[in-house]
């Protein structure tokens, strides 16, 4: 793993937090998860419009969006099975980039093929907005950008290769942010079906405000 690096104030990115072997074995991890609760295609609230990325969820609660809206919620919106336990390497990780926080409650699993595409927006659907967001790349290279907590502040974009993190809190953790395209080819990671070819992104979060035990 390689030093920090701050990108703006709340921001830091971790280049190659995650290791070669590290990867790998996550990546089975996933895989294992994705059998017992699959990708579903998400949908825009009130119009129904298909998201261009795949998700799931591991962890107590999922985040899920359809005609309904965006929310939270402890099953699978297809199997209405709970969602599937953490991988201990993501618990570790949110200990080592996010220590002294409540444990998170949720990870969203997005897969993005070659033409997936996430336009800017908050993470605003958690009750807890303190805790920072922690978020893990598998596979290919993402164009990520980030600005402020206004859509009209300036941006600023990094490639987010395999292996690397990127944590936002503080003032930063309603910060807009997306992913601007995938470099298609630039990991050799994901090959098999489910995962095959593309990009993996875990985004851990907090979701209710921890209580203080006195």
């Amino acid at each position: 793993m390689t030093g920090a690096l701050a990108i703006r104030d709340g921001v830091t990115y971790h280049p190659g937090y995650l290791s070669a072997p590290e990867q790998g074995d996550l990546v089975i991890a996933l895989r294992a998860v994705l059998r017992e609760a699959p990708f579903f295609t998400p949908r825009m609230p009130r119009t129904g419009k298909p998201f261009s990325v795949r998700m799931s969820n591991c962890g107590e609660l999922g985040w899920v969006s359809d005609e309904r809206g965006y929310r939270y919620q402890p099953a699978h919106p297809e199997t209405g099975q709970p969602w599937p336990a953490m991988p201990k390497r993501l618990l570790q990780a949110w200990q080592e980039l996010a220590p002294a926080s409540p444990v998170p409650e949720a990870c969203l699993i997005n897969f993005y093929d070659t033409s997936a595409r996430m336009g800017l927006h908050q993470d605003r659907d958690e009750d807890d907005l303190v805790t920072p967001v922690v978020s893990l790349s598998l596979g290919d290279t993402a164009v990520f950008r980030i600005g402020g907590t206004s859509r009209r502040d300036p941006t600023t974009s990094l490639k987010l290769a395999s292996g690397d993190a990127l944590v936002f809190g503080g003032p930063a953790r309603l910060a807009f942010h997306g992913i601007d395209r995938v470099l298609a080819g630039s990991s050799t990671l994901l090959h098999e079906p489910p995962l095959a070819g593309g990009r993996i992104n875990l985004t851990l979060r907090r979701v209710t405000r921890a209580t203080v035990e006195n």
